[in-house]
């Protein structure tokens, strides 16, 4: 099976790049999908997703626009996937701010680093499956390799760490092989996937505003830094906004309503009108 295996041709010479590997990010990916076509984009949608797909799911992303690609997981050793498994990396390194959902996989992050390998595109842009694009993010396909927002969602101290959920890169093998050679060696454990090994790789990595990875925590941790008319990306770290039941319903109720209207076909509200959230005294 060939590392990339694309569906359909590319249209233009930038992309929108998802990954989806089971059916939670299907359902997750069909809403991003929709937001980004709604956004006015010209640019490719493009959805990397692994043979654990079905067809019938995958046909719900092609109806909506996107670009489907299959794709291997990366091809690491028997001792890395051990040491990046589900039930060892929680184990290890538990959530202590939220919850993830049964579905999430962690060794599956990795295989986002094969956008690198999408080069018939000039630039990409990456976006989690569970985000949603809220304005148009066009002009992130003329800024460099690698930009990403700082993973900020409790305090200033989070302002040093990049949250890869939004990221910039230039596809190219060279890279591709590069990163290939730097992830997997001898005891390597990478704390948080993709987001660690990305941050070790890219050093030097230039800082997006949070606007273009606003994370749904900011809402109730830090609601002065929330105003809707600048949030260009809105991303639901932890817990899925299609998830029932939902741990924090109640806390997040207007963000799921919000990506429940962009799930569906119909209208979605204004956003430059959704009210802010209160400031505590």
């Amino acid at each position: 099976m060939p590392a990339l295996d694309p569906a359909t041709p590319a249209k233009s010479r930038h992309a929108y790049v998802t990954l989806v590997t089971n059916e939670g990010y299907v359902t997750g990916a069909e809403a991003l999908v929709r937001s980004l076509t709604l956004s006015g984009t010209k640019a490719d949608i493009v959805t990397l997703h692994t043979e654990a797909v079905t067809p019938a799911q995958l046909a719900r992303l092609t109806a909506l626009g996107a670009r489907t690609i299959r794709t291997d997981l990366l091809d690491t050793s028997p001792e890395f996937n051990a040491a990046h498994a589900r039930q060892e990396i929680h184990g290890r390194n538990p959530f202590t701010k939220g919850s993830k959902p049964p579905f999430h996989t962690p060794l599956d992050n990795f295989a986002k680093l094969r956008l690198w390998q999408l080069t018939e595109y000039d630039s990409v842009v990456f976006i989690d499956a569970d985000a949603l694009v809220l304005q148009n993010c066009d002009r992130l396909f003329a800024y460099p390799e690698f930009c990403a927002a700082p993973n900020v969602y409790e305090s200033l101290a989070d302002f040093h760490r990049l949250n890869s959920g939004v990221f910039t890169a230039k596809p190219s093998q060279t890279t591709f092989a590069a990163m290939m050679a730097a992830l997997d060696t001898p005891g390597a454990f990478w704390r948080r996937t993709d987001q660690t090994f990305l941050e070790s790789f890219f050093p030097h990595w230039h800082g997006l505003p949070i606007f273009y990875n606003m994370l749904q925590y900011v809402w109730f941790n830090m609601p002065g830094l929330w105003k809707w008319e600048d949030i260009h990306i809105l991303h639901y770290q932890y817990e899925k906004p299609w998830q029932s039941p939902h741990p924090k319903a109640q806390e997040l109720a207007p963000l799921i309503d919000l990506w429940h209207a962009f799930a569906g076909d119909g209208t979605v509200p204004e956003i430059a009108a959704m009210p802010n959230p209160e400031l505590r005294p």
